[in-house]
């Protein structure tokens, strides 16, 4: 009896320490639980960017938006991006600005370059790497811009003159995080001219006295954002446009590049390509009636703060 008596005691022992070791490791899994939760959450958004005032040796060819062909300068960049990413959605916004001033001795100081650029990406995921989704871009500039044929000051362009707001719907390709491929064959985008010398002649293929076109076509821009190290980067950026109303085979095209490279904790080496076509920018040519490839380059030293 005593033997039965001890085998209980025994056994209820045995439950009793295992009930408490069950306890603590559950415990322990809900605090691990908890904790992962509170040091994860803050960790859907991929934020940063680039801000840099440089002195610039640039080249313009065709560039509708003003300057001169050759030029020293003092270029400020801008560029931010947040990448937002919570389960199936995705949410993708870049802003980019550039602003820059010329001092020629035959032709006086006078600003060079002036451009913003806002993207933003909408998406859902179908797949680990494509996704549903829509875009909105705005293009423009802030201040005027001048042309200088045959060393003329000539008015070009302004704020929202022209201006690009686009709208599209379509499929986003990310096979890495560092690229995206979207395509839209349904985009609708505006051309904005609402300086009313310019409307009034009809640049930028927007009627006479109208200050906007609406356009419907096809749409692809391709994004890539890469750290090579800690001291390089690069930013490329490629968008085609067919508009389906007026020679679509003419696509737009717009291109920009920007490598830096970091000399310090401060100091930075920036080069920069910009690369435009669009068949109603018609400016160019010998009776400054035609298209033209736009292409400016910038090379420059100076500060550079990342964030």
């Amino acid at each position: 009896m005593k033997t039965w008596f001890f085998l209980l005691a025994l056994a209820g022992t045995f439950e009793s320490t295992a009930q408490d070791d069950a306890v603590k490791k559950l415990k322990s899994e809900t605090e691990r639980t908890i904790k992962k939760e509170v040091d994860t959450s803050g960790k859907h958004w991929r934020k940063g960017g680039i801000y840099a005032i440089n002195i610039s040796q640039g080249s313009l060819n065709n560039w509708a938006a003003g300057g001169d062909n050759f030029s020293l300068s003092v270029n400020s960049v801008l560029s931010l991006f947040a990448f937002h990413k919570k389960g199936n959605n995705s949410w993708d916004n870049t802003f980019d600005f550039n602003l820059g001033y010329v001092n020629t001795t035959s032709l006086g100081s006078r600003k060079n370059d002036d451009r913003f650029d806002l993207l933003s990406k909408y998406g859902h995921a179908l797949n680990s790497k494509l996704n549903i989704g829509g875009l909105f871009n705005l293009r423009s500039q802030f201040f005027k811009g001048y042309i200088f044929p045959d060393n003329v000051k000539t008015f070009s362009s302004n704020f929202m003159a022209p201006g690009y707001l686009l709208l599209s719907a379509g499929l986003d390709y990310k096979p890495t995080k560092n690229l995206s491929i979207y395509f839209s064959p349904s985009t609708t985008r505006w051309v904005i001219v609402r300086d009313t010398a310019l409307s009034n002649k009809g640049l930028y293929g927007v009627e006479p006295g109208k200050k906007s076109a609406l356009e419907f076509g096809g749409f692809v821009t391709i994004n890539y954002l890469k750290e090579f190290s800690k001291q390089i980067t690069y930013k490329g950026r490629l968008d085609l446009f067919s508009n389906y109303r007026k020679k679509p085979q003419n696509m737009d095209l717009f291109m920009s590049n920007t490598l830096n490279a970091k000399l310090g904790k401060v100091f930075a080496v920036t080069w920069s390509v910009d690369i435009i076509y669009d068949d109603d920018v018609r400016l160019f040519g010998p009776n400054k009636t035609s298209p033209g490839t736009q292409i400016k380059s910038l090379v420059g030293i100076g500060l550079q703060v990342k964030f």
